[in-house]
């Protein structure tokens, strides 16, 4: 299985749609002078039951080796109840539990380690799908594509194989990525213009429903349709700044 197909081809299978020129429209928006820059987190706790996934047979012609790396949004909620399964054409081939813990000087990551079975040859075209259950936010998260299959060649294993879960979240189905451009559109209707320091969220009613990071903010939506408010902390300044539905998920 080839290791740079199966991390981009998973993560490429989740297209996020273009900005629309909608999200530059005027927005009326407030104004608060606060004491201390704003720390805004999303809630990715979820509602769903631990799945009854089962190690597979060993029935197949092939195996190859994965090591799965967790994500730093979702390193904090990490913990040895979790699941992590492949499957291939909506068949379990791999599963992996507990996790493998690994400490550094500088940080510690969790791990899956997992035997991957097929029968698939490097010229098929199947549909891969890499599932994440984490117990403590009751939550499953899932990549998938439709990619070629390689025997015999791991991955995750020589080099790191993150994928990007958040993408894939079952609270939220709808990905919309904003860039700074947009955001400069927005907030220039204040005459702000974006600087260093500066932080920026979006929000559904009181619910955080993405953190800017760069110069991109990932709107995550529970369907197409929502709009959300824009919240811009200006740092210079100390004001933060509220956009009413200046964001839409479409």
């Amino acid at each position: 299985m080839n290791k740079t197909k199966l991390m981009f081809a998973l993560l490429a299978s989740l297209v996020l749609g273009a900005c629309s020129s909608d999200d530059s429209e005027d927005a009326a928006y407030t104004v608060t002078e606060v004491t201390e820059a704003p720390v805004w987190q999303m809630d990715w706790t979820n509602n769903q039951a631990r799945p009854n996934w089962t190690q597979p047979a060993a029935i197949y012609e092939n195996w190859t080796t994965m090591m799965v790396q967790i994500e730093k949004t979702l390193q904090p909620y990490a913990s040895q109840q979790d699941l992590m399964a492949i499957f291939i054409n909506d068949e379990l081939r791999g599963l992996a539990s507990p996790a493998v813990v690994v400490d550094s000087e500088e940080s510690s990551s969790t791990k899956y380690l997992m035997k991957v079975w097929g029968n698939e040859k490097g010229t098929e075209t199947v549909k891969v799908t890499l599932k994440y259950y984490s117990q403590q936010l009751q939550h499953i998260f899932s990549l998938s594509d439709n990619i070629r299959l390689d025997a015999d060649v791991t991955t995750g294993i020589k080099g790191d194989f993150i994928p990007e879960f958040t993408l894939g979240s079952a609270k939220y189905p709808v990905v919309k990525a904003i860039n700074i451009s947009t955001i400069s559109d927005i907030i220039a209707v204040a005459k702000l213009q974006p600087a260093t320091g500066d932080t920026f969220a979006a929000f559904v009613a009181d619910e955080c429903r993405g953190i800017g990071s760069g110069n991109t903010l990932m709107l995550y939506g529970r369907e197409v349709g929502e709009s959300a408010t824009l919240k811009y902390y200006q740092a210079a300044t100390g004001k933060l700044y509220t956009f009413e539905n200046a964001l839409h998920i479409k």
